[in-house]
């Protein structure tokens, strides 16, 4: 692995047995990777991060303003994602076991007892987004598997810190971060068929995106509007 600054930013490149080159900034620090082809110049991988630079700086300044975001309080009036719209937590306190509403695209209602403590409120929103994007992941899922005629053995929806998805070709089985539950629809169906589509094809080849090409033409853009998104 090689370290190559430009604009004064380090990329690390690894050279690889690929044929496309990938370029990847993980969060929380935004280190900035690339993957190329064993058989791509230094000169040429320059030149492609330097097209790449107004994304990369864009990327950079959303993980970094991230990690300054101020930690979630769990009140009234706090903003929270579902589904890509933006939603304001209404906390309503009752004697009553704790559960989460959806009230006219414009609240989420989170009720709870009054003495329960942050992390559980934390955990009771996680949860009910668990169960909401199971419900959302269920259909496509089963749709993508009729389209693509393949079968996963198992998917499970699990916190991942730098991945929207990842897929085990060997045993077939999927896992969607459970980040996606924020995300709009079409974000998530896109992260669906790209799993998939590795049941088909394991790395990320040229029939890897040709098939992707011909079943979801305008991925690329929504994994530019995904990775708007800091993981």
């Amino acid at each position: 692995m090689r370290t190559i600054t430009v604009h004064k930013i380090p990329v690390e490149v690894e050279w690889k047995k690929i044929k496309n080159i990938h370029l990847t900034i993980y969060p929380p620090d935004a280190r900035v990777h690339v993957s190329a082809p064993k058989q791509m110049t230094e000169d040429a991988v320059r030149l492609y991060i330097i097209s790449k630079l107004a994304w990369i700086s864009k990327r950079i300044e959303a993980i970094q303003n991230h990690s300054r975001q101020t930690p979630r309080e769990y009140v009234s009036g706090e903003n929270h994602y579902f589904k890509g719209v933006r939603y304001r937590l209404n906390i309503i306190e009752h004697d009553a076991p704790p559960k989460v509403k959806l009230k006219e695209n414009q609240y989420i209602n989170l009720h709870i007892r009054p003495e329960t403590t942050l992390d559980k409120k934390a955990e009771i929103l996680r949860e009910w987004y668990r169960e909401e994007l199971k419900l959302t992941l269920e259909p496509m899922v089963s749709n993508w598997e009729e389209i693509l005629e393949v079968k996963t053995s198992h998917w499970e929806v699990k916190q991942m810190k730098t991945l929207w998805g990842s897929c085990n070709t060997r045993t077939k089985r999927l896992i969607f971060n459970l980040e996606l539950a924020k995300k709009p629809l079409h974000c998530i169906e896109y992260i669906v068929a790209h799993e998939l589509i590795h049941l088909i094809e394991r790395l990320h080849t040229n029939r890897f995106t040709a098939l992707l090409d011909m079943h979801l033409p305008a991925w690329r853009q929504i994994k530019d509007e995904l990775n708007e998104f800091v993981v």
